[in-house]
């Protein structure tokens, strides 16, 4: 029997949609779902039987499985964009699917142009575009937005501007009801006056029941004529607007779940309060985590929570200035000390509790700069170590543990994970803007992965000239002596014709 079978109590879990977390021995996340109910679903892992009668890679999760957390969502549709945020920032061992950076569709609207129309697209950027979702599910999505562009004769075509030159071959006028702009069969603000009553649809306004009771009729006349599969065929799009139109959040990580409960951030605080025997509930917290790739591009993230709950607002990164520092050590003294020396020189309110990503050697470098900053003893100050989730103090010998369900120990947990993703995505930011200004990029066959892929492992141009061929391609999965021979000459080259003090 697995320690999760243990500790699962069927009471305790609720019976609404939401998403599971396991977790093994050591903290690790090894498995996220999600389940339209999570009682029945959690269930199924630990009854008795699932662990004889399954395929053995899930009856080697089941006996992995040592604690488990389940947030609850208001949709299905909400569990699925939580599973798939979820599935991204832990990469779990046991998912296979949404582990890759494919990401759920939006749509895409640029009011700029004369003629808007709607695209698809899988990231949002900062671009003064309109973007709705993202939508999990796809179908519905794509037939949702071909029914309007069909209802209310809005073009389809990808060219920013519809010419008579770009309309060569374009049939949409013919079987999908297009206005054709691109022959002026309309003007500007009659299609725009159209667009826009697509859009509120897609917003959710009043238009959108309009459209939804204008199907319903339609329905029930061609149910009236006995013309069933017409009738079928309304009937399915209706269920995809409704479902394209029901209310989700977007989550941007796990604790943003918590704020909908207020009551379990309060039981945490409560519970660390005790625990930690604080002399206040720690409704101010900060912490820290560094990242780096062997010493390279190593930043530091801070992010901050209040109440429970993140403000996101308030999160800062930290790109280490010290040259000299080369480990993660040296890393957390830096950032420490530009935090709380920022804090004390602008006389601004210190926090409540002081969490830190690592163990011993974190926490002893924290105690150095907050007794030379002399606010040792003022802000109280703990380590969080992966291995064992053991809670480490800086003036007692003995760690603390707490079980798995305490909910003082998810609230650690929680903001643990959030800047350690803070952390991650500022370092990856750092990676993918090196890949550009790297000189890889000029080799033949050698993309943007296989780029962040070489630099992940080996930390710095650098480090790279000084392996052999065989040294690179072994050091680099899926890299291959020839290519890594080709590599290594063009930096040579490079090299060869770069001005003395230059850097790669």
């Amino acid at each position: 029997m697995s320690e999760g079978q243990k500790v699962f109590r069927s009471q305790d879990v609720s019976t609404r949609p939401g998403v599971y977390v396991f977790r093994n021995a050591a903290g690790e996340v090894i498995y996220v779902g999600k389940a339209r109910n999570l009682r029945n679903r959690m269930r199924s892992y630990f009854m008795p039987s699932t662990a004889l009668k399954s395929e053995p890679r899930r009856r080697a999760l089941i006996h992995s499985i040592a604690s488990y957390e389940t947030f609850e969502v208001a949709t299905e549709s909400e569990a699925l964009l939580l599973e798939a945020q979820f599935i991204k920032q832990y990469t779990p061992r046991y998912n296979v699917a949404l582990r890759d950076d494919k990401r759920y569709l939006l749509v895409c609207v640029d009011l700029r142009e004369t003629y808007p129309h709607f695209t698809f697209v899988r990231l949002r950027k900062d671009d003064s575009c309109l973007y709705f979702g993202p939508f999990p599910h796809a179908t519905s999505l794509r037939e949702t937005i071909r029914y309007l562009e069909v209802r209310h004769g809005l073009r389809s075509c990808d060219c920013p501007q519809p010419t008579v030159e770009t309309r060569q071959h374009c049939l949409e006028e013919t079987i999908r009801d297009c206005t054709a702009p691109c022959l002026g069969k309309v003007t500007p603000e009659e299609y725009r006056a159209r667009f826009d009553q697509a859009l509120s649809v897609l917003k959710g306004e009043e238009s959108a029941h309009e459209v939804l009771k204008e199907l319903n009729d339609q329905m029930t006349a061609a149910a009236a004529r006995l013309d069933f599969e017409q009738a079928a065929k309304i009937r399915d799009m209706m269920e995809h607007i409704k479902t394209i139109l029901e209310p989700t959040r977007r989550f941007l990580n796990q604790t943003i779940a918590r704020r909908s409960n207020p009551e379990a951030n309060v039981a945490g605080m409560d519970a660390l309060q005790q625990a930690l025997e604080l002399s206040g509930r720690p409704d101010y917290m900060e912490c820290f985590d560094m990242s780096n790739i062997s010493g390279t591009l190593a930043v530091g993230s801070m992010v901050l929570f209040r109440d429970g709950h993140p403000c996101t607002n308030e999160y800062r990164r930290y790109r280490i200035r010290n040259s000299e520092a080369t480990d993660d050590t040296a890393f957390m003294r830096e950032v420490l000390t530009r935090r709380y020396g920022r804090l004390l020189r602008e006389n601004l309110p210190l926090p409540k509790l002081v969490v830190l990503d690592g163990g011993l050697p974190q926490v002893h470098a924290g105690r150095e700069i907050f007794e030379q900053l002399g606010i040792y003893g003022r802000v109280p100050m703990v380590g969080l170590a992966k291995q064992h989730e053991l809670i480490i103090f800086p003036d007692r010998p003995e760690p603390l543990y707490l079980e798995r369900e305490n909910p003082g120990l998810r609230l650690l947990q929680a903001i643990r994970d959030e800047s350690h993703r803070w952390a991650n995505g500022y370092n990856r930011k750092l990676r993918i803007e090196r890949i550009r200004e790297s000189v890889l990029g000029e080799i033949p066959g050698v993309g943007e992965a296989r780029q962040a892929e070489i630099l992940k492992q080996c930390g710095s141009i650098k480090r790279i000239m000084k392996l052999s061929a065989a040294q690179l391609a072994d050091k680099v999965p899926g890299l291959g002596v020839k290519t890594a021979r080709r590599i290594l000459e063009t930096l040579q080259q490079h090299a060869s014709t770069t001005l003395p003090g230059s850097v790669l």
